[in-house]
Formats: structure tokens, C-alpha cells, sequence
């Protein structure tokens, strides 16, 4: 059972600041932190982005690679393995390849590398003859691996949108450019590692011996890439990052790059519909992301950046196939941490950890974590066994572990904040990072882990003492029934796109009686309900009389609802377009079954 969470109503205050705005829309402007005019104008509005020099360090960052572009010099982009910094990788080489710069692009292999700078790789940067390194997504925690190359004569930028050290004495001792740093200028603070590396990509620009046609044709030409990366990297839709994923959206749904084309088609994802946030969050994020999870980002890499067409498609059917494996292999595994779960004794912690004879892929346990996290609404730690060092044993003819690491992935709730509690437990890790609702991190020995458990416990006990630790189904607003018109459902539309601090607006609407039920698709997977007001002066006052709400796969979990059943309603408000016909929709989200008379 979910607890509803229904935002606090706004000011009769705010109502009279706002005469000629719906109090229902200004509600939902209000729940985004939107209250001033010039906030909810901007939102609604067509924006200008922000200055790329505001960034304190971008003119050096722009003079310098400019000085290794004058001089031949070879660069490599270094990025991250997820969709943020591939795509965050492409926009740049992209660029600089257009400003003839000798750039290439270097991944690191999640499993065998991790994430960031790492000194192996470093090592072969320099021996290939690199003379500068531009992180991407990544970075701005690793301040040996900046000094090490440094000391091997490579100049490097790090840009990266992650959250800075707690102590200035641990940033990087290099030109860094990330809106996340408190003592920078750059007004949005929120962008994805790719919005950073187009800031980047628009500094060079400006700087560079252009048109102003050629500068917005290769800016425009980035903007696809930077909605993928945003809304794949889960980053706020409000400010800059809103208009960069309209302006991307737009760029993207032209169908100009070749193996996203390819990847829309294989995965049948649109159905000839506009693309929107959604698809990128749900459909082609995912399939970006499983290129890593499974092998090597860099097959996702030479899809977005391919010119032939025979590749793209051998590549998009690659990614699409290793999703599907990507999702057994999370099923598979969640099944194996539900087995360590004793439902009617959960602790405030959850730690999922595999077994000595299980192998879990660490490309998945972030997904695992993010599920079991969901489920039972507890801080969820998913951590993966390694053997690091092991012994023949000539008696039972096995090998015998000697030296065991770890490898976690973490996802927590809003009460609890996971990367503090993490940095906490650091004594006893190897390597972390993440923010308070996420984490990765690694360590050595059973004992360390034990110590690492026993803290996190310890904390949780105090910081989660007085939280009511049960799902939690946070709804904007309750409309009576007579509000649920096509109007409004339009009005809805403007808030797009969806995403992290914007989400679709969840509504609910209470004492509804179900008039019809339906069941569709090819094996009744989805229901349907046709409702209206149980109260019959509330039917009077609506328009449409009833309306349908539809539950995708929802026919097992509502088989008991009876025609005539009251219910209570959380919902979407959508636009249902067929044949030519638009109305009102509602999507179900969660349905409360009211005791009958």
C-alpha cells in the first residue's frame, strides 16, 4: 500500500500575485519552485542560454586547446562509459574535428577501469604522443591522476558537472570548468556532463574564425546529443537544462544522425509519434547505457558518430539486443537479492550481496539497487564479490580465494542521504563517489565490508528514527471530476518536457465509480476503466459525463475491481489522439478501493 503525499495547497496570497493564471497550473509551477513572474515566464518561454564565459575558467580552457590546435598537437577526449559522457564525448570531438583539431576519444571499461582518470590509461595517453587531456563527465574528484599526468608533460581541462571535494585542497590542480562549484559565476548550477561539454563546444565556437550561420549549424548539430545525455543522465528539467532538451528534442525528432535513426527504427520506439523526454529516459538511454553494462561504451560511441549505413544498423541491433540480455540479467539477479529479504523484518539498510558462488554483472546492480530501493522504500545497497588474488588447491583441484574485493552500487530515498553517509564509511572503502541518492563504490576484504554495513546501519538508525518508511506516491494536486476536460489536458502539455524537478504532473481525484471495465492487447495485459462521479451533484457539474483510464499491464493487479466499485484515483491527465478524435485521458498511476456500503 502507498502512502499519497499530496502537495501543500499554495497561498490564497500567491493567487492574488498571479490574477491571471489558473490557480491549478499556478499550483503546479508552485510545486517547481516557480512562484516570481520572471521564473514562470522563462519557463514558458523560449530562453536564451547562458554565457559559456561566465564559467570562471572557460576563456583560459578555450585559449589553451586553441593553442594546442595551433601547434598540431594531438588531444584526446576522455569521457565516461554511461550515455551522459558518451554523448558528452561526441558533441566535443565532433567540434574539434571541425576546427581541424587532431582530437580522438578514449572510454574507460567499466569493469576493468571504473569510472574517472586512471593512471594505466594515462600511461597510454602519453606514450601515443596526447599532449593535452579534456575530461568529459568525469573528473573532477581525481586529483593524483591529474598531478600524474601532469608530470608526464600532459597539459589537461577537466569539465565535469559531478559534485566538487568537500575540501578545496583536493580539487584538481588544473583548469576546471563545473557549474556545480559554489565559488563559480555560471547561474545554472544543474547541467548534465554534457551540457558542460556544449558549453564548451559554444566557447570554442565564438572564439573560432566562423560565420555566425557555420557557429549555429554546428551548435544545432550538438543539440540532439545534448537532450539524449541530459534526460539519460536524470539531471533537473527546470532552467537551462528545459531549453536544451526542447531545442534537442526538436534536432532530434529531424532524424539527422544516422545510428540513433537506425537505433528508433530496430527498437520500434516512437511509432511515427514525436519523440519526447520519455523516450529518451525509458527506451534510448537504456540502450546507450547497456553498451557498458554488458561490454564497451564504445560500441555506443560508434553508433552515435557512424556515416555508414550498413553499421548503423549492425550496431543498433547490437545495443537493442544487449538490452534485452541487460534486463534478464536484472531480473535474474533481483531474484537473488528478494532471496536475502525477509519482508516482515526489513532492516533501515538493505544490502544485497552476492554470494561466493554467484557472479553478478556490476554493469547491473545500480539497476537492481534502484528496483529493491523502490519496492520496499529503504536505502539499497547491491554489492558484487571479486576475487582479486586466488590459490590452486591440489586436494579439491579448485581454486581458493586468497584476497576478495567488493564492488557496490547504492540508491537511497529523500530522507536519507547516501553519499554523506557513504563518505562516513570511507575508512573502510577503496574508491566512492555518487550524491545523495546515489552511489558507487569498491573495497577489499570481508571485514572491511562488515565495518562498511555496520556504519551505514548505524546511521540509518539515527537519521531514519522518526521516517515512516513506506512507498511514498507524491501527487501535485486533486481536481474534482469536472475539471477533466481536453482543456486542461492541453494546458498539461505546456509543462513538457518531463524529467527530474518537472515530472509529469501526477493528480488524483477522490469518490469515482467505475461504470465499465475493459481488458486490450494480445493477451488482455491492459485494463481499462470507465469513470465518473459516484456523487451525482458532481456528475452534474462535469462536462464530459465519463472518462476512461487506462492501466498498461495492469489487468493481474486490478483483476478484483468490480463494475460499480468507488474508488479513489491517482493519475496522469493525457491527450488521447485516434483516428482524427482528441480527448481526455487518464493514465492510472495507483487506484484505492473505497469500502462499499
Amino acid at each position: 500500500m502507498k502512502e499519497w503525499q499530496i502537495k501543500p495547497k499554495i497561498s490564497s496570497d500567491l493567487v492574488a500575485r498571479h490574477p491571471d493564471i489558473d490557480p491549478f497550473i499556478l499550483q503546479l509551477l508552485y510545486n517547481r519552485g516557480l512562484e516570481d513572474e520572471a521564473s514562470i515566464r522563462s519557463f514558458f518561454s523560449v530562453a536564451p542560454y547562458y554565457d559559456p564565459f561566465l564559467f570562471k575558467n572557460m576563456a583560459a580552457a578555450v585559449d589553451l586547446i586553441i593553442s594546442h590546435i595551433k601547434q598540431n598537437d594531438k588531444i584526446v577526449v576522455y569521457g565516461d562509459y554511461d550515455a551522459d559522457g558518451v554523448t558528452s564525448s561526441v558533441i566535443l570531438l565532433e567540434t574539434l574535428n571541425i576546427l581541424h583539431g587532431r582530437a580522438e576519444v578514449y572510454l574507460p571499461d567499466r569493469v576493468s577501469e571504473g569510472y574517472g582518470l586512471n593512471k594505466a590509461a594515462i600511461n597510454q595517453i602519453a606514450e601515443q604522443g596526447f599532449k593535452l587531456i579534456i575530461t568529459v563527465d568525469n573528473g573532477i574528484r581525481n586529483k593524483e591522476e591529474v598531478q600524474y599526468a601532469q608530470k608526464l608533460g600532459l597539459d589537461i581541462i577537466v569539465t565535469d558537472h559531478h559534485v566538487l571535494p568537500e575540501q578545496e585542497t583536493d580539487l584538481p590542480p588544473c583548469l576546471y570548468i563545473n557549474p556545480s562549484d559554489r565559488h563559480d559565476n555560471y547561474p545554472w548550477k544543474y547541467l548534465a556532463g554534457v551540457g558542460v561539454s556544449f558549453k564548451l563546444v559554444s566557447a570554442l565556437l565564438a572564439k573560432a574564425n566562423l560565420s555566425d550561420k557555420q557557429r549555429n549549424l554546428i551548435s544545432e548539430r550538438c543539440l540532439d546529443l545534448v537532450a539524449v545525455g541530459t534526460v539519460a543522465d536524470m539531471v533537473s528539467l527546470l532552467g537551462e537544462n528545459r531549453q536544451l532538451v526542447k531545442d534537442g528534442l526538436k534536432v532530434l525528432n529531424q532524424n539527422k544522425r544516422l545510428g540513433l535513426s537506425e537505433l528508433i527504427k530496430i527498437a520500434k520506439i516512437n511509432g511515427d509519434r514525436p519523440l519526447q523526454a520519455w523516450n529518451i529516459g525509458w527506451q534510448i538511454g537504456p540502450r546507450l547505457n547497456a553498451a557498458s553494462r554488458l561490454a564497451h561504451a564504445n560500441s555506443a560511441f560508434a553508433l552515435l558518430t557512424t556515416k555508414d549505413a550498413d553499421e548503423a544498423k549492425e550496431l543498433a541491433v547490437e545495443l537493442n539486443n544487449r538490452n534485452i540480455s541487460r534486463q534478464e540479467i536484472t531480473e535474474e539477479i533481483s531474484a537473488q537479492v528478494e532471496e536475502q529479504i525477509d519482508p516482515d523484518n526489513l532492516p533501515l539498510v538493505i544490502f544485497g550481496v552476492a554470494g561466493p558462488e554467484q557472479i553478478w554483472n556490476e554493469g547491473v546492480i545500480g539497476l537492481v539497487a534502484g528496483r529493491i530501493a523502490e519496492k520496499y522504500y529503504r536505502p539499497t545497497l547491491i554489492i558484487t564479490r571479486l576475487i582479486e588474488e586466488a590459490e590452486f588447491d591440489p586436494v579439491t583441484k579448485k581454486l581458493v580465494p586468497k584476497k576478495i574485493s567488493f564492488k557496490g552500487s547504492g540508491r537511497s530515498i529523500e530522507e536519507f542521504n547516501l553519499i554523506a553517509a557513504v563518505e562516513e564509511g570511507a575508512p573502510y572503502l577503496d574508491k566512492y563517489g555518487g550524491h545523495p541518492m546515489a552511489c558507487g563504490f569498491s573495497l577489499i576484504g570481508e571485514e572491511n565490508l562488515r565495518h562498511f554495513q555496520d556504519k551505514l546501519l548505524e546511521l540509518a538508525a539515527v537519521s531514519l528514527k522518526s521516517v515512516s518508511l513506506v512507498p511514498k506516491l507524491k501527487i501535485e494536486a486533486t481536481l474534482d471530476f469536472s475539471m477533466l476536460n481536453l482543456e486542461l489536458a492541453e494546458k498539461l502539455d505546456l509543462f513538457a518536457p518531463y524529467g527530474q524537478n518537472n515530472p509529469q504532473p501526477r493528480l488524483a481525484s477522490y469518490d469515482l465509480r467505475i461504470d465499465d471495465i475493459v481488458t486490450m492487447g494480445f493477451d488482455r495485459q491492459h485494463i481499462k476503466l470507465r469513470l465518473s462521479p459516484a456523487d451525482p451533484l458532481e456528475a452534474a457539474k462535469s462536462r464530459s459525463g465519463a472518462i476512461w483510464a487506462l492501466a498498461f499491464g495492469g489487468t493481474q493487479e486490478y483483476q478484483n475491481l468490480q463494475i460499480g466499485d468507488r474508488i479513489d484515483l491517482a493519475y496522469y491527465l493525457e491527450v488521447n489522439e485516434f483516428n482524427g478524435r482528441r480527448e481526455p485521458q487518464l493514465k492510472i498511476v495507483d487506484i484505492k478501493l473505497k469500502d462499499k456500503a
